[in-house]
């Protein structure tokens, strides 16, 4: 279905079909409004907002990794283990002085080599990734024991926390401008401009190629959400010290991963790992290479996420990291993720980390406890994999 006239039945169809993906936006701002009467309105306000990213920004980077492995058929558990042994290390290499921007260049390093070594036990070795991640986790775990002797490792200076709970506004000394600092403003706008002209380059591209595409009138309902939701955090951001870092690390991270799986030749090659491996496979498709490239992904970008947390917490702890793999799961498993494989985008998770976000904070500012948010996480988490099992059987697909 390319450029042709679409009738009310085929519109119906496409939006039974993708259900899924205008539900987490329904759900997000449903979770938004019911929890405004029970905060005070508190949950709506900018600084909130702003906190929000700051305390979570690692489980959004986590999962435009873990997005990746899911839809390739695999797992990950090893991230909030490995999370923390980078952590430890980036914050050891960075009281040597040499600066944060080397510290993070050796963070993503060490990230990606983690990925490289598990990597290549699931892709070439063939096992699974449950019991190399599960092995993973326990190794790096018993690692960063090893390293931090089970003793905090403080950072020598503030430097080190400025990417994840500093703003461009502060360090560029950028003032107020009325009611907003404008740094979010320009950069929401810039990331969706380059946001479009990546959309409907794929999509033209699609339509060159002969592939079904998205009715235009739905493809740009889509852009229109995904638009205010932009500017509606943008917003937030400018109404109080202006745009955080870690949203223009986490902004950049999206674009590039979301340019990567819609708009080149490895993305392709990951759905089509991930939805047929052997048809993949025969049809010429390096599958184990792409499994790998995959695993690295998500290893650097847990090499990102360490600098983003251990930031947050000013310090390395040997305990830090944990559940983060529960956090990234869930994410992608809320945002639309495929438990058989094959389905997945970036978007859907950052709405899916959004949504666990919302619901954390909001309790948070209810002042409930943290065994009450396992509990919602854990009814959330298998609602959401139900959900997901649910359709495909309906769809018969599986």
């Amino acid at each position: 279905m390319s450029e042709q006239t679409i009738n009310t039945s085929d519109i119906k169809t496409i939006i039974k079909n993708n259900i899924r993906n205008y539900s987490m936006f329904i759900m997000l701002a449903f979770i938004m409004i019911i929890f405004a009467p029970l905060t005070d309105g508190t949950n709506w306000s900018p600084r909130n907002f702003t906190n929000i990213f700051f305390q979570n920004s690692y489980v959004l980077i986590l999962a435009i990794g873990m997005v990746q492995v899911i839809i390739v058929q695999g797992i990950d558990l090893s991230v909030g283990a490995a999370c923390a042994m980078v952590g430890a290390l980036s914050a050891m290499i960075y009281n040597t002085g040499v600066g944060l921007p080397v510290t993070l260049i050796a963070s993503l390093a060490m990230g990606a080599a983690i990925g490289a070594y598990q990597g290549a036990w699931v892709a070439f070795a063939k096992m699974p990734s449950f019991i190399v991640t599960l092995s993973g986790m326990m190794l790096f775990r018993g690692l960063t024991y090893l390293i931090t002797k089970v003793n905090p490792i403080s950072l020598k200076d503030n430097g080190y926390s400025l990417l994840s709970t500093g703003t461009l506004d502060e360090i560029l000394g950028i003032k107020q401008i009325g009611p907003y600092f404008p740094m979010a403003l320009i950069a929401a706008v810039l990331v969706l401009l380059l946001f479009y002209i990546t959309e409907f380059i794929g999509r033209n591209k699609k339509i060159v190629n002969g592939f079904d595409v998205t009715p235009f009138p739905l493809f740009i309902t889509q852009l229109v959400l995904i638009s205010f939701l932009t500017l509606g955090l943008a917003d937030r951001f400018a109404r109080y010290r202006g745009l955080p870092i870690v949203v223009l690390v986490l902004g950049l991270a999206i674009v590039a991963f979301h340019f990567i799986l819609n708009n080149t030749v490895l993305g392709r090659y990951i759905y089509a790992v991930g939805g047929n491996p052997r048809s993949a496979k025969l049809s010429g498709i390096n599958s184990e290479m792409v499994t790998f490239i995959v695993f690295c992904f998500m290893g650097g970008l847990t090499g990102l996420a360490a600098v983003v947390s251990t930031g947050y917490m000013n310090s390395a702890l040997p305990q830090a990291g944990n559940l983060f793999e529960l956090d990234a799961i869930a994410a992608c498993y809320i945002g639309g993720v495929s438990a058989g494989g094959g389905i997945g985008s970036v978007i859907g998770v950052i709405v899916g980390g959004l949504v666990m976000s919302a619901i954390n904070n909001g309790m948070s500012l209810m002042n409930l406890g943290q065994h009450y948010q396992y509990v919602v996480k854990a009814l959330i988490l298998i609602l959401a994999v139900f959900y997901d099992v649910y359709t495909r059987r309906k769809a018969g697909l599986g």
